[in-house]
């Protein structure tokens, strides 16, 4: 097939150097004339692992191009997926400017009965909103669908080939079948429902997940009360089939540019019809709280922060990816800094963009990072910082070891010296 994919993000690119791996014709469009000129060259603009072999495999087969020409990217496409950003806007809703501004653009261009998808993640009533843009700027016949996804930055590419699902959100079978087929190199299961339905699923996941997440921080505000251990308490319940063991993260709180933004956007839209007090509303005010909460708390127990070196490990909110997009670093080093501390940092991938303010410095290892700290913070989980040894940076003076993720042996990091802290346990 002749696929057009408008939006060079993460979703973007990585569907359309996908959907050029099956054998379809595909071009991926975007406004912004540098992004456009790194993709031809085989550059990506962002990290993700994987993907840069992936588009320069698929660049050489000449499957697959770049341009910022809507009339060249539409005119011949049959499948059209829109896949630009959503941000929040001011009052927590979903920011539709970029998938109407799309819609308007892409409609003079259109042939007959080509389908126009919405893979940005939307709420439901979207799509009406982009076939009615469409419709004041064309007289062609074309058809609408949603079609969400559901990657996880840092397995993105292993995540669009290995599908748990595909969801296929229209309204007759011409979309359905066309849409189906786009897919057939895949194994997964094709699930149809209706346009609203396949909106909606892609928020109930993430919140859902945001959720699990939230729920596992409340409990282990608790075992911190009474001398529980959080990691002992997901054990005993995750015998439970019901319940698993996955995907339990006791922390700082989820972040990244995904969960934060889909809570508050589902939250939003909630209130819209007046569904005001919800659990989506409470669990976005619990997030956004938790990490000053937190640091609150291990200021007290190390004495406060002022006067100390920090050193932060791990700048990007989660492994395998250099986003920084609601990171906890992000809170963290502006709070560390007004309380008086001197932060330095390491990341093997992510780059904290320094803030007047801010009492930091990054470094380029681990060793440089810790080497004088009054107060290693783990915060990211990167393997490079998990199977650190430790003992190899430990300086004669009392130091404060915060597990912000509950990835270490407590008995090794305190026979190092260390004095430990974590999450859900005293």
């Amino acid at each position: 097939m002749k696929v057009t994919v408008i939006g060079t993000g993460f979703v973007g690119v990585v569907s359309a150097a996908v959907y050029a791996s099956f054998g379809h014709e595909v071009m991926g469009l975007d406004i912004d004339e540098h992004k456009i000129k790194l993709l031809e060259q085989g550059e990506v603009p962002f990290y993700e692992s994987g993907l840069k072999e992936l588009l320069l495999e698929q660049q050489a087969t000449g499957k697959l191009h770049f341009t910022t020409s809507y009339e060249k990217a539409i005119g011949q496409a049959e499948i059209i997926i829109i896949a630009v950003g959503t941000p929040s806007a001011a009052d927590e809703t979903a920011d539709l400017r970029y998938v109407l501004a799309s819609a308007k653009s892409l409609a003079p261009h259109l042939t007959e009965d080509a389908i126009v998808v919405i893979k940005s993640t939307v709420p439901p009533g979207t799509l009406e909103k982009v076939i009615a843009t469409i419709q004041a700027q064309t007289n062609v016949t074309f058809h609408g669908a949603s079609m969400p996804e559901f990657l996880r930055e840092g397995s993105a590419v292993h995540d669009t080939l290995h599908p748990d699902r595909i969801v296929i959100g229209a309204d007759n079978e011409f979309v359905f079948t066309k849409l189906t087929e786009l897919h057939s190199a895949l194994q997964a299961p094709i699930v149809r429902c209706k346009v609203a339905s396949a909106q909606m699923a892609k928020y109930t996941a993430n919140a859902y997940l945001a959720t699990r997440i939230t729920f596992i921080n409340e409990i282990a505000n608790l075992c911190e009360k009474n001398g529980a251990d959080i990691n002992e308490v997901i054990e005993a319940i995750g015998y439970d089939q019901r319940i698993g063991k996955h995907y339990w993260y006791p922390g700082l709180g989820y972040g990244g540019s995904c969960f934060p933004k889909d809570v508050k956007e589902l939250a939003a839209y909630s209130r819209s019809v007046g569904e005001d007090g919800n659990l989506l509303n409470r669990i976005n005010e619990i997030n956004k709280e938790r990490i000053f909460r937190l640091l609150t708390k291990f200021g007290q127990e190390i004495g406060g922060f002022e006067h100390k070196t920090v050193a932060l490990l791990g700048l990007s909110f989660k492994p395998n990816t250099d986003d920084m997009r609601e990171a906890p670093s992000t809170k963290i080093i502006p709070y560390l800094s007004s309380q008086g501390a001197q932060v330095l940092s390491y990341d093997p991938m992510a780059t904290y963009q320094n803030q007047e303010h801010d009492a930091h410095e990054q470094k380029n290892t681990i060793q440089e990072a810790c080497s004088e700290a009054d107060v290693i913070m783990a915060v990211v989980e990167w393997p490079e910082i998990t199977g650190f040894d430790f003992t190899q940076v430990k300086a004669n003076k009392k130091q404060f070891f915060i597990d912000a993720r509950n990835q270490f042996d407590r008995q090794i990091i305190e026979a190092a010296g260390y004095t430990y802290l974590a999450i859900g346990k005293r």
